[in-house]
């Protein structure tokens, strides 16, 4: 394949993309949201940069690497400029304006984005990654990073725990709260991800998350698998940021102990108690995650009985978790009102199982909880409630097509 194939052939997605001499070094490396489209812009007649004119001129051939989104982009981007050291990249490998991540080597590091233009950036003893093109996305990454690996950002420890440590965003190592090689493992996990090395965290957490459900620990086990998550969102088609605040603001509406990455949403349907279904999609980090859904045949309830078909799914569903001893969802949300959510809540403290749980009633998009009178009311252009609507709206879409389907099947027979 020539170069200009090679170029056609590229995808339209983002990732990074290795220009190379004819001696198959190195030359230059980029990122872009839609790699076809900004190496093609290279290739105009007329670039309107001499630089840029004398790289075109030595490229042989291109190589790229997809990712799945322009975060994961940006990172990788950085790492490849540094192990490569490539000719063209010249400018943005020794600039100083450009942003860096700092991680100082201290018992308890600070990470924070610097310019290394800063005389007291110059002195401290770190480690730097970077330099990032893009300011604005690499610190909206470095503030989710932030969220699944707590690291304090404090220029000198405080005496006391501060406000990040009460919103989860530190572990406060000022006062104690973590021991020096705790912390120092969280440090060494965002290193991985700055390296562009996320296989190799994910494969470490999966171990110890499966080492510590082997032990019963299922505390330590849980933390583990939301820190998967919470990475698997970080690189996800968009890095979607208004999830993030989507889930944040769920948090301190619904009284959360965490935003919540994994959400199941259970619908029923049926015609005057005929062919009745059941429904649960599940939401990972905002995103439908269609591996996990499931469909229900109303087995046990008689008649036109909204309630206990409800508690009849839900009862189902979270037996088996909890026979398979499968990791629970972070919040359960039921289509409909006072009515469903009892049953529900009913079922779950039959089987012993704490999941977070709510109802969504659709005339009103009022938010009933447990063990309270009024409904939260969520504002109508609120994220939260977006996101509420939509895996609502996705589970009401599987249920009546799960029940069009059944008719469907009566009719013929």
């Amino acid at each position: 394949m020539n170069l200009q194939q090679t170029i056609q052939s590229l995808p339209l997605s983002s990732g990074v993309y290795l220009m190379k001499d004819k001696d198959k070094n190195i030359i230059y490396v980029g990122k872009a949201v839609s790699l076809r489209k900004r190496v093609v812009s290279y290739f105009r007649k007329k670039t309107g940069s001499y630089k840029t004119d004398l790289l075109v001129s030595a490229i042989d051939s291109i190589e790229c690497i997809h990712t799945a989104s322009e975060a994961e982009a940006l990172i990788l981007e950085a790492s490849l400029i540094k192990q490569h050291q490539p000719k063209y990249n010249i400018e943005l490998k020794d600039s100083k304006t450009y942003p860096h991540i700092q991680v100082t080597k201290e018992d308890f590091s600070l990470v924070s984005v610097v310019r290394l233009t800063s005389e007291k950036a110059r002195k401290i003893k770190a480690e730097y990654y970077g330099p990032y093109t893009s300011p604005a996305l690499i610190r909206e990454a470095l503030s989710i990073i932030r969220k699944i690996f707590h690291f304090r950002t404090c220029e000198n420890l405080p005496e006391k725990a501060c406000l990040d440590h009460h919103i989860g965003l530190c572990d406060a190592p000022c006062v104690g709260n973590i021991s020096r090689e705790d912390y120092q493992r969280n440090v060494r996990r965002v290193k991985l991800i700055l390296e562009g090395k996320k296989d190799e965290l994910l494969k470490g957490l999966h171990e110890d998350m499966e080492t510590f459900a082997k032990d019963h620990q299922y505390e330590k086990a849980a933390k583990l698998r939301d820190q998967i998550r919470a990475i698997g969102a970080l690189y996800s088609s968009t890095m979607d940021v208004n999830y993030f605040k989507e889930a944040e603001q769920l948090e301190r509406a619904l009284n959360l102990s965490r935003p919540p990455a994994r959400i199941e949403c259970f619908d029923i349907s049926n015609i005057m108690g005929q062919q009745a279904v059941g429904s649960m999609v599940s939401f990972l980090n905002g995103r439908p995650d269609k591996s996990n859904y499931r469909r229900f045949r109303i087995k046990f309830v008689d008649g036109i009985d909204d309630f206990q078909m409800m508690a009849e799914v839900v009862r189902r569903r979270y037996t088996r978790l909890k026979n398979e001893q499968a990791i629970f969802p972070d919040l359960i949300i039921v289509d409909g009102g006072k009515g469903q959510l009892s049953a529900a809540c009913e079922e779950l403290k039959k089987l012993d199982v704490v999941i977070p749980i709510i109802s969504l009633a659709k005339r009103e998009e009022e938010v009933f909880v447990p063990g309270r009178r009024n409904s939260i009311i969520l504002a109508k252009d609120s994220l939260g409630l977006r996101l509420l609507q939509r895996v609502r709206d996705e589970a009401h879409r599987f249920a009546v097509s799960y029940h069009r389907l059944l008719r469907s099947k009566k009719a013929f027979e």
